[in-house]
């Protein structure tokens, strides 16, 4: 069944629950260090705002383990929603209870409230009854725009909306499925996915979707350390799961006889991970048994390159090595520049690579910068997003 999209809904007068993804990362004095996501909401807000709306907006910070925590509170959120919409954000006290449904009450078409930290409770969590049905008696609406909550069946994600007469989807979560369908359902060939980052075991699922659907998958980052090792490779002090090796050997053997897969066949190899340890670029047979390879080298890139400048169908997850440490960015930096230069449909996904390309500074070629990396990940491997298809009511 179709999802409803925001604007396919009768929203004026209406008690418009919205739940997106705020949490974003506060410094020790809890100001927040990345407006991302919250920026990212905005169309959604200005929309029903715009509507007629009344707007309660809910989402969850950190890991407050189910207990109201002041050091989790949503109240920086709120202020910066004030400054970038131009408008004040009420801050609720709670996220349920009598105190919330007053002030939802008291409020008239075109404002906002933005609830405390659903985390607060956990209940959430858990998604029982009870707490969906609380969070459900204080809409008329149930909007989802939290793309990176999708994969958790959680009260505000999946439970609620089973209590709620009207339930969509806000602009960006569309945004998300539409873009992320595109490299899974009837992607453009050739279609090319990049995976870096630290370790196989966190990708098995979407390594095992990919060899059934893209031309060529590259690899790399500290998880490629493993299929090097798998491959007969010594790799020297670099990142190994030794519990993935047989894994990672089959995966290599069923792969090449379906797709192009590419490892690293050189590196920049250090002493120690460290800005003043002694480096050098180190092809597949020489990496020094006391060393460790920290980044892709020359060779590899160019050769991760020339692939990239001809796919179609672009999907990025990971960086290509501790790219935090300028010595051992320029791997993943120049695969950022490649992908932004790519004639593909390009969708990058993980907080790493997304830095990455913001860093990099080519994030406004990049058609889709997904904001859910784990969902993200998991709707590229195939699965069902519990958030999602409480949608399709």
């Amino acid at each position: 069944m179709p999802i409803q999209r925001v604007d396919q809904i009768g929203l004026k007068g209406e008690r418009v629950f919205v739940r997106v993804d705020y949490n974003v990362p506060l410094n020790e004095k809890r100001e927040i260090t990345d407006d991302t996501r919250i920026v990212a909401s905005l169309q959604t807000v200005h929309y029903i705002c715009s509507a007629g709306g009344k707007v309660i907006l809910a989402s969850h910070l950190g890991r407050p383990k189910g207990k109201k925590d002041p050091k989790y509170s949503l109240a920086p959120v709120a202020e910066r929603l004030s400054l970038l919409l131009n408008k004040k954000v009420l801050m609720a006290t709670d996220c349920i209870g009598e105190e919330v449904k007053a002030q939802i009450e008291s409020m008239k078409e075109g404002e906002i409230l933005l609830l405390e930290n659903l985390r607060f409770y956990p209940e959430e969590e858990k998604n029982e009854a009870s707490f969906s049905k609380a969070l459900a008696s204080l809409c008329d609406v149930y909007i989802n725009d939290a793309f990176g909550a999708a994969h958790r069946a959680h009260a505000s994600t999946e439970g609620m909306t089973h209590y709620v007469r009207k339930v969509g989807a806000g602009f960006l979560m569309m945004k998300e499925i539409e873009s992320l369908e595109k490299a899974l359902v009837h992607p453009k060939r050739p279609y090319l996915a990049i995976l870096g980052g630290a370790k196989v075991s966190d990708k098995i699922g979407v390594i095992r979707n990919l060899i059934n659907k893209v031309d060529t998958l590259l690899i790399g980052g500290g998880m490629a350390y493993t299929f090097l090792k798998a491959n007969g490779i010594e790799v020297g002090k670099s990142l190994v799961e030794m519990d993935q090796i047989e894994f990672s050997r089959s995966l290599l053997n069923e792969a090449r006889s379906k797709i192009k897969l590419i490892l690293p066949s050189d590196h920049v190899a250090a002493e120690k991970m460290d800005l003043e340890a002694q480096r050098k670029i180190v092809k597949n047979n020489d990496i020094p048994a006391d060393w460790i390879c920290l980044d892709i080298g020359p060779e590899t890139i160019q050769t991760f390159c020339k692939e990239i400048s001809s796919a179609l169908t672009l999907f990025w997850n990971g960086p290509m090595g501790v790219f935090e440490m300028e010595p051992f960015s320029h791997g993943t930096f120049a695969i950022a520049r490649a992908v932004a230069e790519s004639p593909a449909f390009t969708i990058v996904g993980g907080g790493d690579s997304v830095a990455a390309v913001n860093q990099a500074g080519v994030a406004e070629k990049i058609n889709h910068i997904s904001t859910g990396g784990g969902a993200s990940l998991e709707f590229i491997e195939g699965k069902t997003l519990p958030g999602i298809e409480a949608l399709r009511k």
